[in-house]
């Protein structure tokens, strides 16, 4: 059995699928390919939503938040892993592992009460529409994206120091790509109830309940839409929510299925897929989902392509 170190580690060692090469030589082609993807896609929709003036509405605001912080998710990470990928040296120091940590948490946070934001949002948008523009006032938004980055911080601030503090094997190999709770917790040769009852409550505050009033406010919206008699009413509806609802169901379900048990055999065995899922797959899909699905941002890459075009003209 493996003893707890009572000292501060000088750093960790990041295992990844690092018991089979080959694999790893794909993961670092297809993880590659994907953030690169996220990089251009997020980008283009806060270069969008600023420049062109038919997307300064709440709901475009909304939706710069979530790619910045997908960006900034996916920035914490990415790199490392690849880096972890491509050679032989796997090791990330202590301090290295406690930023991640803390900006990995502080980021999914964030992500998951924006969720609801623009959840509640869309409700206000399909359920008064009459009020919309009273209610979903430019100050509103401000403050929603203020209580955003501020629940991340404080979901960080209250997780992060407790996990870093656990007694650690004296082999120091976290069983996965990142330092995140449930691998760190993994590592713990210590009692981790603790940590495990508050990985509990804090996923239960910032996971469980949002998702909990996101189904709520789809509820209402459900009710609403169906009660538009033209087809043409519906369908704008539909499609201005059914992105959202996407972007909230391969969101929570990975994250929650990594946290809620963060101990237990499954998330033991298939953790490090659901890491690559929501820190590369999901950041790489929320840009695609909102502009493949969405008018809006196709007419405003058709203004500025053709403003380009017209100048290059001149």
């Amino acid at each position: 059995m493996d003893m707890a170190n009572d000292t501060t580690p000088d750093g960790f060692i990041l295992l990844g699928f690092s018991d089979n090469p080959r694999l790893e030589i794909i993961l670092f082609v297809v993880v590659s390919i994907f953030y690169m993807v996220t990089l251009v896609g997020n980008i283009t929709i806060i270069v969008l939503s600023h420049l062109d003036s038919h997307l300064h509405t709440p709901m475009y605001f909304l939706l710069t938040q979530l790619s910045f912080l997908d960006l900034c998710f996916t920035t914490s990470c990415i790199p490392q892993m690849l880096v972890n990928l491509w050679g032989p040296d796997k090791t990330i120091s202590y301090l290295g592992c406690a930023a991640q940590l803390y900006i990995f948490l502080g980021l999914g946070t964030a992500e998951c009460v924006l969720l609801l934001v623009m959840a509640f949002d869309r409700y206000i948008a399909v359920c008064r529409p009459l009020h919309y523009v009273v209610i979903m006032h430019p100050k509103l938004c401000q403050k929603l994206a203020l209580l955003v980055w501020t629940s991340g911080i404080f979901g960080s601030l209250v997780h992060s120091p407790t996990t870093m503090k656990l007694p650690f094997c004296h082999h120091h190999q976290v069983d996965d790509f990142v330092c995140e709770v449930p691998a760190l917790i993994r590592l713990a040769c210590g009692d981790t109830r603790i940590n495990e009852l508050q990985t509990s409550v804090i996923g239960a505050i910032f996971l469980m309940v949002p998702l909990l009033l996101i189904l709520v406010s789809y509820s209402h919206i459900a009710w609403a839409v169906l009660a538009i008699q033209s087809q043409e009413g519906r369908s704008k509806a539909f499609r201005t929510c059914s992105s959202h609802l996407v972007v909230v169901f391969l969101f929570y379900c990975s994250v929650t299925a990594a946290y809620i048990q963060p101990r237990s055999h499954f998330s033991q065995k298939r953790g490090k897929f659901l890491s690559l899922f929501y820190t590369v797959v999901t950041p790489t899909l929320n840009p695609l989902i909102y502009t493949l699905r969405n008018r809006d941002v196709k007419g405003a890459l058709k203004r500025l392509f053709g403003k380009n075009k017209m100048a290059r003209e001149d």
